[in-house]
């Protein structure tokens, strides 16, 4: 993938609202580093935030049926994030959809 393509996948990632703070961050912190002498090493920590916080299809459906969930998401969302959790594993999905994680495997697999 192009840099400038990669770039705007975690700005884009970064801005989800799905996307955990820890990664907005190291993130950030890459976009910060592009075309400098700690660009790699950002890199690295993305890459390994992006593996650390990037939730499988069985994580989101185990989630959005528990009380935590329920609690985080409401039970009309929560209902409808894991019918379509379901529908995305019948599909082959292995890992959540959402933007957060979306751009957190472009990361991984980069």
């Amino acid at each position: 993938m192009k840099q400038d393509t990669m770039v705007q996948t975690v700005q884009s990632m970064i801005a989800a609202q799905s996307c955990y703070e820890g990664l907005k961050k190291v993130g950030q912190a890459w976009l910060d580093a592009v075309g400098t002498d700690a660009e790699a090493a950002a890199w690295e920590a993305l890459v390994k935030e992006a593996k650390a916080d990037i939730i499988t299809v069985d994580q989101l459906i185990a989630f959005t049926a528990s009380p935590d969930g329920i609690a985080l998401f409401g039970s009309e969302l929560a209902e409808q994030l894991h019918t379509h959790a379901l529908d995305i594993k019948s599909k082959g999905a292995t890992y959540c959809d959402c933007p957060a994680c979306a751009g957190a495997l472009a990361v991984i697999n980069a």
